[in-house]
Parts: structure tokens; C-alpha cells; sequence
């Protein structure tokens, strides 16, 4: 028995050699095949919660759907923010798609007459805010210029006297602003006309906001506006000036104090109340005169009006007639502005739920305060000068 047992063996063992080496030709095989259809650089087929939103608009029904059905309908698209304090996905905050909130930004500071005049500075994702080294210069009279940098006329063989700059920190932490808008449900029925009405909401809102930041904020939870800055010169009005009125002299005066270099960036920004006085402005030149004030499409041919050449920019920012704040001539190239770039969205469906619209709240962070710390003191010891020149009430 033994004997047989052996043979039976012998005879089976080349059959199942055969078998193994079959079974290894085709694993082999199919390895190869995996590798043929799905080429090493192209990676893995990502998952629906990997694919991109078509459109903000189909975004933003994504997020009313998750509030209404208290998350029972989530999108495995939908970002929930990350950190302790970024809002939580069960009360419907989410991040905007990159490319969308990019977008959204872009329309604000693109359109915007004041906000697009500003230096912009994005920040990391991974900065809450910045300091940016600037060099402390306050006057240019010698040995102030550059914060100490001089320069002397030497004779020969004459001791060398060493110079140094002096620097300061501009630092700037991120504030949070907060957009909220409606949508009907009509509008949540087409994602496209969501899409661009929202566009259209938020970067106006935005824009108002932002801008009258620029302008008046305090920098208490807002950015520093050009109003509160220490930089600010303010112009005197004329001796028995009457109340609520712009005179040449007031033009004439709050130019002569705009540090000359910004003249080329700078403009006016008006409360639209003054334009009528504006536009009987004019310099007396004997027994008659020329018009000081260029409307848009008079005789300078601009779109928009001049003074002494530049821009004249009505917006609703600017504080009323006679008081401070209702003429400002400016370069905003000396504002800085940070930002950083994801918006957090969120919604509800309580708010205005008996008029049939849905509340979109957005978030973005951002801060921002003139350059300069300070007016300067010109070479010669004259008046002050400024990239920001307001005129004192009237």
C-alpha cells in the first residue's frame, strides 16, 4: 500500500506544478491588464465626494439641501471648515470651492472704485496676520530721510560720519466680515441665475462694506480707515467760509499738502451732494475765468470728472456736505490691504421662512491701514505732507 500511495503521489505532483504555474501566467496577466487600463500617472478614478461643482450655484443648493434635511442630504462634496473655531457642517457652514471664492474676491476688488485702487497682500493659509517692515520715516529734513540714512559732501581726506536706517512693523491681523443675502426659492429652482445673482449680491455688498472700512473704520474689530489714520492731514477751511460749501482755495490748499509723488495715483473721493458746487467751481482769471471742475464728457473727455487732473469719485462713503470726510483727495496705492482667500459660507431656511427664501451667509477675513504712521515733514521745513488729505468742517 505504501508502494502505491508513492506513485499515486508522483503522478499527481507534475499536475499540480502545472496548475500552479498556470495560476501564476495568470495573475501576471491581470496585473498587467490593471496597468494597461489604468497607466501608473493617471492615478486611482477619484470618488464623488473628489469631483468638482459645475457651478456655485449647484454648490449653494447643495448646502440648502443639507440645512433642510438637517444633514440627512449631504453632498459627499460639501467642505466643512477646519478648526475649533471655523463654524460647525451641522449648522450649514461650508468652504466655497477654491475656484469660486477666487472668483467671488476678484469681482469685488476688480469692479469696486476704491477697493481695486488699494495694495492688496493675500496671506498663507496658515496666517491669521502679518508684519511687514517698513523703514520709520516722519520728516526729510538730513539725517531723517530713510528713518537716518545721510549722505555728505566730503573733502579730501575728511572723516567719514556712519548712518543708519530705522525701521518699524506694519502689522495687520485678519477681521471677519460677514456678507448675508436671500434667495427665493424660484431662484434655487436654476442654479445658473443663483449663481448669478449671487455673484452680483455679494460683491456689491462686499464692496460697501470693504469700502466704507477703507475710509471710516476705526480698526476696533475693522480695518484702520484713512479718517482715524494718524497719517490724515486735514485741511482748515477759509476764514468766514460759509457752512456746507467748497471753495477753489479748499481744492488749491488740500493739493499743495498731497505728497507729491502719489499725485499721479491719486483721486477724489466726494459725496455725490457737493457735485452742484463742483460744477460752478471756477478760477477768475480777470474780468472773466475758466471752469475748475471737468465733468465726464465735457471737456476733458473722461468718463468720469477731474480735478487738477484727476479723478473725481462720488460714493456714498464719504460723510455729508460740510462735515470732515466729504471731499478726501487720496492715493490708495499707500493702503494695504491683507486678505485671505477661503470664504466660508453658510445657510438657513428659518429666516425668512415665510416669504420662501433662503438665507446665504458668507464669511472672509480680511484687515487693512494706510502705510504710513505718520504725516512727513518736507526737506524745507514747510507744511505737512500726505498721500491722505481731508478738508475740515465747514
Amino acid at each position: 500500500m505504501p508502494e502505491l500511495r508513492e506513485e499515486l503521489e508522483q503522478t499527481i505532483k507534475p499536475l499540480t506544478d502545472k496548475v500552479k504555474e498556470i495560476e501564476k501566467e495568470v495573475n501576471e496577466y491581470k496585473a498587467k491588464d490593471i496597468e494597461r487600463k489604468v497607466p501608473a500617472d493617471e492615478g486611482v478614478t477619484k470618488d464623488a465626494g473628489d469631483q468638482p461643482w459645475e457651478s456655485l450655484g449647484q454648490q449653494l443648493i447643495a448646502v440648502k439641501d443639507f440645512a433642510m434635511s438637517g444633514g440627512l442630504r449631504a453632498d459627499p462634496r460639501l467642505k466643512a471648515p477646519t478648526g475649533l473655531s471655523e463654524g460647525q457642517p451641522s449648522e450649514g457652514g461650508f468652504l466655497v470651492q477654491t475656484d469660486y471664492a477666487t472668483s467671488l474676491l476678484e469681482k469685488v476688488y476688480a469692479d469696486s472704485s476704491v477697493v481695486s485702487r488699494v495694495t492688496r497682500m493675500p496671506i498663507s493659509a496658515n496666517s491669521n496676520a502679518i508684519k511687514i517692515p517698513a523703514v520709520s520715516e516722519s520728516s526729510r529734513a538730513d539725517g531723517s530721510r530713510f528713518g537716518g540714512i545721510r549722505a555728505y559732501w566730503l573733502n579730501e581726506a575728511g572723516t567719514k560720519t556712519p548712518s543708519q536706517p530705522a525701521f518699524e512693523q506694519v502689522a495687520l491681523e485678519l477681521k471677519k466680515l460677514i456678507g448675508l443675502c436671500y434667495a427665493t426659492d424660484e431662484l434655487l429652482q436654476d442654479a445658473p441665475a443663483l449663481e448669478s445673482w449671487v455673484k452680483m449680491a455679494f460683491a456689491k455688498e462686499f464692496d460697501f462694506k470693504i469700502t466704507d472700512a477703507i475710509l471710516n473704520g476705526d480698526g476696533a474689530g475693522k480695518p484702520l480707515g484713512i479718517e482715524s489714520s494718524p497719517c490724515t492731514i486735514s485741511v482748515a477751511a477759509e476764514t468766514s467760509q460759509a457752512a456746507d460749501t467748497i471753495l477753489f482755495e479748499n481744492i488749491i490748499k488740500m493739493w499743495a499738502r498731497l505728497y507729491a509723488p502719489c499725485r499721479p495715483n491719486a483721486v477724489w473721493l466726494i459725496s455725490q451732494d457737493i457735485e452742484p458746487q463742483l460744477f460752478s467751481m471756477a478760477l477768475a482769471v480777470g474780468t472773466g475765468g475758466v471752469p475748475v471742475y471737468m465733468p465726464a464728457g465735457g471737456i476733458s473727455g473722461a468718463p468720469y470728472g477731474t480735478l487738477m487732473g484727476r479723478p473725481v469719485l462720488p460714493i456714498e462713503q464719504c460723510d455729508n456736505i460740510g462735515d470732515v470726510g466729504d471731499i478726501i483727495l487720496a492715493d490708495l496705492s499707500q493702503y494695504i490691504m491683507i486678505d485671505k482667500g477661503g470664504i466660508q459660507q453658510a445657510s438657513s431656511i428659518h429666516v425668512n421662512f415665510t416669504t420662501d427664501e433662503t438665507a446665504f451667509r458668507f464669511v472672509y477675513r480680511v484687515d487693512g491701514q494706510p502705510w504710513w504712521r505718520s504725516a512727513l515733514t518736507p526737506y524745507n521745513g514747510g507744511n505737512t505732507q500726505s498721500p491722505f488729505i481731508n478738508l475740515a468742517a465747514r
